[in-house]
């Protein structure tokens, strides 16, 4: 069993990036992840504001699992932002706000791929970011918490800066110009 002191994210993998449009900075990071649990358990961490607390860069006023408004605050700033959540399609997909979920069920679990956009500014770090919150929703779900790792939280961590430097160079190789 691995505790929060002994957590070491693996190496970059699973993402993306995708141009939006003509605009310079309106990108797409897509994560792709391979969870070993349900689509259904992965839906209820996606959705119950309780679980998000607990991996999530954010925390909501509401559940995510139907259509309507949510207050959504990214750790970190002060200000909530009211998001609509425009599809909620037990325990498929999830549309909320500028990202989309995608759940797929996948040799005994599920295939979870998130689409967010991004400034271009900020795909490295957004890559790292998401990988370790994945990584702690995984163990999460998996009955062994380490605790959500986030903003400054997650920078403070051995292999941050390995992981978002293996993003950077993952993405300036492949980002279309």
């Amino acid at each position: 069993m691995i505790d929060r002191e002994q957590y070491m994210p693996d190496p970059a993998y699973g993402a993306k990036v995708k141009k939006d449009g003509p605009q310079k900075d309106k990108w797409t990071l897509i994560l792709v992840r391979e969870l070993r649990h349900s689509p259904e358990k992965v839906w209820q961490a996606l959705t119950d504001q309780a679980q998000l607390r607990e991996w999530a860069p954010f925390v909501t006023d509401a559940s995510l699992g139907a259509v309507g408004t949510v207050n959504l605050t990214w750790v970190g700033t002060p200000t909530p932002i009211e998001i609509k959540v425009t599809r909620a399609e037990a325990p498929k997909v999830l549309e909320y706000g500028d990202q989309r979920w995608e759940l797929e069920p996948f040799a005994g679990g599920t295939r979870l791929t998130l689409w967010h956009a991004i400034d271009r500014r900020y795909i490295s770090w957004g890559a790292a970011g998401w990988h370790i919150a994945f990584d702690v929703l995984d163990r999460l779900l998996s009955g062994a918490p380490i605790g959500r790792i986030i903003g400054a939280d997650a920078m403070k961590f051995e292999g941050w800066h390995r992981l978002v430097a293996e993003y950077a160079r993952q993405f300036d190789n492949k980002t279309p110009k």
